[in-house]
């Protein structure tokens, strides 16, 4: 499983022992690998990853991001899903989770918040139309298997590579 976006490894720290029968691998750029070895202690070490750059070579079955696609430009949202593509095999899963709008809006007040907030700190930031992620996962071959609901207004979405 390769996390994209570890930021400080929490995730990497919870999920590994919980999940002993995945390899869990944390990444993200380079100025967050230091706090993310200090959480996953003598785990998998983290690697760097910036979507902007090549990608690193990694055996990957499966990919999951957490809070990203919002803090990303539109531009790196795409690159995420055409690296995450090329790495997996076919069958292969990519797990999302963040906040997302349905057909252009919100889904609850403090997410409109939320996304005024981002991209009043960055124009090019804010929460991903759900529509616009799944049109760009198609065109990558990525097929949505489910969009869950999770707690704080945040979805799930899980994508299996076709082809």
């Amino acid at each position: 499983m390769l996390e994209i976006g570890s930021g400080t490894g929490q995730h990497a720290a919870y999920f590994a022992p919980e999940l002993p029968h995945l390899r869990w691998q944390a990444s993200d750029v380079a100025e967050y690998l230091d706090g993310i070895r200090e959480w996953v202690g003598d785990a998998v070490p983290p690697i760097e990853l910036d979507v902007d750059k090549p990608w690193p070579a990694v055996d990957a079955d499966a990919a999951f991001s957490a809070n990203t696609a919002h803090i990303m430009s539109w531009v790196q949202v795409e690159r995420m899903f055409q690296g995450v593509a090329r790495l997996l095999p076919q069958g292969g899963l990519f797990a999302l989770y963040g906040p997302f709008h349905y057909g252009g809006q919100p889904t609850s007040p403090s997410n409109a918040r939320f996304d005024a907030m981002l991209r009043g700190r960055d124009p090019s930031s804010g929460i991903r139309d759900f529509e616009h992620i799944q049109t760009l996962a198609g065109r990558y071959g990525l097929a949505l298997l489910e969009d869950n609901a999770m707690p704080a207004n945040n979805r799930l979405l899980v994508f299996r590579k076709e082809n």
